[in-house]
């Protein structure tokens, strides 16, 4: 055994394990997302079946425990990622950055032209974190119901 985190694409049976991990990870926006995050309904069902049905997600590992986990899924040319989460004990170890690299490898094995994400408007930390990695905002939009932007529309072209 190793203490060094591993990342590894998923399978349909880590669908249990990333959801505990999505809804350990997003427990610290609860009641402060407006609307509330969609990562709340997140089930293990509806992970297997996005993953049958051809969307991915690379997890991030020690030891057999998930400690991380990012959900991906081809949009318009570009490689959709969201739900980057990183268990709070497992924070400040870089595997955030590592799963962002997993992914923005992953587009490029698929010959993919780009990265693309949404984020918060309210979550101005996430928003320099993408920026300090070459993403750039290219949009924004209201959740339905909201009559201002709620979310951030963000890319990353792949050289």
């Amino acid at each position: 055994m190793s203490d060094s985190p591993i990342l590894r694409k998923a399978t349909t049976g880590d669908a249990a394990a990333i959801a505990a991990v999505i809804a350990a990870s997003f427990e610290q926006y609860r009641g402060k997302l407006i609307p509330e995050s969609g990562a709340f309904r997140e089930t293990a069902d509806g992970i297997a079946e996005e993953l049958s049905r051809g969307a991915g997600a690379i997890v991030a590992e020690r030891n057999g425990e998930m400690l991380g986990c990012v959900l991906v899924e081809e949009k318009e040319g570009d490689l959709y990622f969201g739900r980057l989460s990183v268990l709070p004990p497992a924070r400040g170890l870089g595997l955030a950055r590592r799963l962002i690299d997993a992914v923005e490898a992953e587009a490029r094995r698929r010959g993919l032209a780009g990265i693309r994400l949404g984020v918060r408007v309210v979550l101005t930390d996430n928003q320099r974190l993408f920026q300090a990695l070459g993403y750039r905002e290219t949009s924004r939009e209201a959740h339905p119901g909201f009559d201002h932007p709620t979310s951030i529309n963000m890319r990353k072209p792949l050289p």
